[in-house]
């Protein structure tokens, strides 16, 4: 599979910035920022204006990078399974860059680059003189988070893209190279160090209504996050660490908060609880695009009895592969999958409140089961959020929670090691055990972390980029001895290293139509200048 270069849709939205600009300017604030774009076509007279101003950017400019394309590289992991022709690319590794899921992806990326960009160049030439500096500054290293955060996916996903720090440097000339994968991450580095900078710090607790938007802790967490890829791990373990030292987040369920559970993770009730990190904030307003559509993508239907309102359900399954994952004592299997013979009491299906998981049945895409993360059941008033006409729901996607900066701690101290007893690090990754209710590690291996990230974050979206961090022979290794198929006991596909692009080098395609608009990006990436 022969990899493609891009052009990015910046070039859409570079006459949209500069209309913003060099537009006229209101005397007094009359709009708010719209939930799923940011307006500087405003003055910004008072703080509360401008903390409102990156609101969009926790919701909808996210959705088509986190809705059907981030469960589609599961499905590429081995963590899912789906017959469904949208979304069963990765399945077989022949997604490409016609795939339309693929550009919702790489389109959600860049909206959110320029986004960002519109609020780190222009916000401070739109706010009057009563606007608090710290209000401001926060404002600001809010976008540097975003930015940062859709160039690390952009980076993972597609290796070398173009950096575009202002769009307004390329009004005359919209033709741009690629830059380096390491002057990318260079670039992300750089934006959450002045996030940590910019950004106002949180003590997290049981008022979750003002835990939505980020802190310096949040960004501390993402950039050890970041180090780690980049095998910094003397740097990855110390910005963990201070992450850790802080206090800030807590474990749902662990040690700390022990009338939680790893259940509660998931509920509308706990959106932006005190494990929450980053997360997207969905907003239902009715319309496509606005709001979790997990409960539906991710539940079952059989028959009239289904854990969804929508007309269908279940377009994803777990691959048979996650149902021999969990011990029988690891308490996330029950709240991860649905398996035959399951109970959960408290979920409401349409047939009403508690269900039983019917045995003998092909359920999602065949698997037998079902997953559980994120499928909260029918709508059930405060239990599980309002849904809109499409049935989607208001409970957060989380992008990072503190049980996997604990277990960036504990690989960071393992730092490429083969095993080490570190006080710290068996405290952290044994945190995070024990709330599975799993016996204390007494020392702990790469692969010990490894398989714990994957029990822990199952379908959250990061198993494929583990897989891609690691060596890809041991990589294609894993992938092949999976069953990557349904109920029936066909593994479906196994990788082919030699043939398989995504198994090479974990990189997509990047999108056929926007390679045609640019030819010159059929170059080699260049370093970047930065400013």
């Amino acid at each position: 599979m022969k990899k493609k270069l891009f052009l990015n849709r910046y070039s859409l939205l570079l006459v949209a910035v500069t209309f913003l600009v060099f537009g006229s300017c209101q005397e007094d604030f009359t709009n708010r920022p719209s939930e799923d774009g940011i307006s500087l076509d405003s003055y910004y007279s008072t703080n509360d204006q401008v903390s409102s101003a990156t609101n969009g950017m926790y919701s909808r400019t996210w959705f088509q990078m986190y809705n059907k394309f981030w469960w589609a590289i599961e499905v590429g992991s081995g963590n899912m399974y789906s017959g469904s022709p949208d979304v069963s690319g990765l399945k077989t590794f022949a997604l490409n860059g016609s795939d339309p899921e693929l550009v919702n992806g790489w389109s959600a990326l860049w909206a959110n680059v320029q986004q960002s960009n519109m609020i780190i160049n222009f916000l401070a030439s739109r706010v009057g003189p009563d606007v608090d500096k710290n209000v401001l500054d926060n404002a600001i290293g809010e976008a540097y988070f975003m930015r940062a955060t859709a160039y690390f996916d952009l980076v993972r996903l597609w290796g070398p893209v173009p950096i575009i720090e202002n769009p307004l440097d390329f009004t005359s000339n919209p033709y741009v190279n690629t830059n380096t994968v390491d002057d990318v991450y260079k670039l992300i580095t750089n934006d959450y160090l002045k996030a940590i900078n910019l950004l106002v710090e949180k003590s997290r607790g049981a008022n979750y209504a003002s835990n939505g938007h980020v802190s310096k802790g949040s960004a501390k967490a993402m950039l050890a996050k970041v180090y780690l890829y980049k095998k910094d791990y003397a740097n990855a373990k110390a910005m963990a660490q201070d992450v850790i030292n802080s206090g800030e987040f807590k474990l749902l369920g662990g040690d700390e908060l022990p009338a939680k559970s790893f259940a509660d993770l998931f509920t509308y009730g706990n959106n932006n609880n005190e494990e929450s990190i980053f997360a997207i904030q969905w907003k239902g307003d009715g319309a496509y695009g606005s709001a979790n559509n997990c409960n539906t993508q991710f539940g079952f239907k059989d028959g009239d009895l289904s854990t969804s309102n929508a007309s269908y359900a279940g377009v994803f399954g777990p691959a048979q592969e996650i149902f021999s994952l969990y011990s029988i004592e690891d308490k996330r299997k029950h709240e991860t999958i649905m398996v035959a013979g399951d109970t959960y009491p408290n979920m409401k299906t349409t047939e009403g409140i508690g269900f039983t998981v019917p045995a003998g049945k092909d359920l999602a895409q065949g698997s037998g089961g079902a997953i559980k993360k994120y499928c909260v059941g029918v709508v059930n008033g405060a239990a599980t959020g309002p849904a809109d006409a499409w049935a989607m729901m208001d409970n957060n996607t989380y992008i990072m929670r503190y049980a996997e900066l604990l277990l960036i701690h504990a690989e960071a101290v393992l730092a490429g090691g083969g095993s080490t007893s570190d006080a710290g690090a068996l405290k952290s990754i044994n945190a995070v055990r024990r709330r599975a209710g799993l016996s204390n590690l007494t020392s702990v291996t790469f692969d010990d972390i490894f398989l714990e990230r994957r029990k822990e974050l199952c379908f959250e979206g990061d198993y494929w980029f583990d897989l891609g961090r690691i060596d890809k022979a041991k990589a294609i290794a894993i992938m092949s001895a999976q069953n990557r198929g349904d109920r029936y006991g066909a593994r479906y596909y196994t990788p082919v290293y030699s043939e398989d692009h995504a198994t090479n080098d974990f990189y997509m395609d990047y999108p056929d139509n926007e390679v045609a608009k640019n030819p010159k990006l059929l170059d080699a990436p260049v370093p970047y200048t930065f400013k």
